[in-house]
């Protein structure tokens, strides 16, 4: 803990090795972050760079409070908040029934790696993308993701919602159909 508090006091001081352990010490992860909130690995490669340049930025504000981790995953995600409002217009939709979705076997979610279900996620459309890794990885509230994207409520929930039942399909689609499915399907 002292260690990590002595790289942040050297990166606050401009010393570019103790930027540079820095970086190797949290991009893996961060990069994992960016990954979610990113179309591609490409756009993920470059919220990363971006969010680092703000961490390195206002790393003097940093307060040693809570967890450095936790601090630079923040200003990873509102990197890919920022760009993803600067990209998409949002169509509020608050009727929700629109959306409801079949219900589908477990087995099939167990089925599925976290590499498979990484590059689902990056399929999504941009916007169900986003409420959905706000809400499932962040655990944001629908009222925090409305008043992150500037959306309603009611479009961060139909949003959610649609994310969800757009994975179960894709998801079904890679694993076929099985009998438990076919039962809830009719």
């Amino acid at each position: 803990m002292e260690d990590l508090k002595n790289i942040v006091e050297e990166c606050v001081s401009g010393n570019v090795r103790a930027q540079e352990t820095l970086y190797r010490m949290l991009a893996p992860k961060m990069f994992g972050v960016c990954l979610r909130y990113a179309k591609d690995t490409s756009e993920a490669e470059d919220n990363l760079q971006e969010g680092f340049i703000k961490v390195f930025t206002y790393l003097k504000n940093f307060r040693h409070e809570g967890s450095l981790e936790g601090w630079v995953r923040k200003i990873m995600v509102n990197v890919s908040l920022e760009k993803f409002r600067k990209q998409h217009v949002i169509y509020p939709v608050d009727d929700l029934t629109v959306f409801e979705s079949k219900n589908y076997s477990n087995d099939i979610i167990e089925n599925i790696t976290a590499d498979e279900l990484i590059e689902l996620i990056q399929e999504l459309p941009p916007r169900y993308r986003m409420v959905f890794n706000l809400f499932v990885m962040e655990g944001m509230s629908h009222r925090e993701i409305s008043e992150s994207m500037q959306i309603t409520e009611g479009t961060s929930k139909s949003n959610l919602a649609r994310a969800k039942d757009i994975l179960k399909r894709k998801v079904t689609e890679l694993y076929g159909e099985t009998e438990t499915t076919k039962n809830y399907s009719a």
